[in-house]
């Protein structure tokens, strides 16, 4: 073995050498840790909208859920006996024409009147006479104001919170027709 000491020359080069590697491996240490961190935040943003997927996702199902659950409950109000059809009509003859059905006895009535498929046309025609009222309210507006006999609109809770009577409903619904009255334009 050598035991002769190295020229000055080369220890600074070989601490220079060193010192660079150094350098260079706390560099990407320090690299290493950002990507770490981008890495930890980029799954937490992940799991962020995993979670608000599956929270919009439990918010649609209920609302559906809800929409049929009051479907239901509009059919079951539908629900016809011969005694509240007699008292509803005059003859036997008054109620076919009234329904447009024919059928040759009051319980045949009552039977046809209260299957799924009728009770789906009343909600069907429920809805469209809703739309069309809407739509003539929209075209003709004031002109139709003094003639529509007042009625009552029943909110659920959670809108009725947001308006404390009835002119804010209406300026609400005001401002709702002409927002689509422009972007139907």
């Amino acid at each position: 073995m050598n035991n002769k000491p190295l020229p000055t020359t080369q220890k600074q080069g070989k601490v220079r050498l060193g010192d660079q590697i150094r350098s260079i491996a706390d560099r990407l240490k320090q690299e290493t840790d950002v990507q770490i961190k981008a890495t930890s935040r980029i799954l937490g943003a992940a799991a962020q909208i995993a979670e608000n997927h599956d929270r919009l996702i439990s918010e649609v199902v209920d609302m559906v859920e809800s929409d049929l659950n009051l479907e239901n409950q509009i059919s079951q109000k539908h629900i016809y006996t011969i005694d509240i059809l007699k008292q509803q009509f005059k003859t036997f003859r008054d109620a076919k024409a009234h329904f447009k059905l024919k059928v040759s006895s009051w319980e045949s009535l009552v039977n046809q009147l209260n299957t799924a498929s009728y009770q789906r046309t009343i909600i069907q025609n429920k809805t469209q006479s809703n739309h069309s009222l809407m739509d003539n309210n929209v075209i003709n507006g004031e002109d139709n104001y003094n003639n529509l006999e007042k009625f009552t609109v029943f909110l659920e809770p959670d809108v009725a919170e947001m308006f404390p009577n009835s002119e804010a409903v209406n300026e609400a619904l005001r401002f709702l027709i002409r927002v689509t009255s422009k972007n139907s334009v």
